[in-house]
């Protein structure tokens, strides 16, 4: 017991006293002298261009219509499975959402 008071006494004041010798990272620059800040003003507009902006907005129209899509095909299963026909339809189907209403189903 008296070994780990004592190792736990040494690691406190190891904590508590200056660490001894050279710094690994020498000063970058001379004491006294700092760098200038830059203005942002200085240098002109590095954002995207137009046609960046155009094809990211694209691309974002694109992964909407994919959400779109899976979000009603989730829709139609949660209202299959209660037993509800939802008039659900997409390019290439077999059948067209006509064929869930009323009037379009044979008798």
């Amino acid at each position: 017991m008296r070994d780990a008071i004592a190792r736990a006494l040494v690691c406190m004041l190891g904590l508590l006293l200056p660490a001894r010798g050279r710094h690994a990272a020498a000063p970058t620059t001379e004491p006294g002298t700092e760098p200038a800040p830059v203005n942002p003003w200085s240098r002109p507009w590095t954002g995207p261009t137009k046609e960046e902006a155009a094809e990211f907005f694209r691309q974002q129209a694109e992964n909407t219509l994919e959400l779109h899509v899976i979000r009603e095909r989730r829709r139609a299963a949660v209202l299959a499975t209660m037993g509800t026909d939802y008039p659900y339809s997409y390019p290439g189907a077999p059948f067209p959402a006509s064929a869930f209403t009323a009037e379009g189903r044979a008798a």
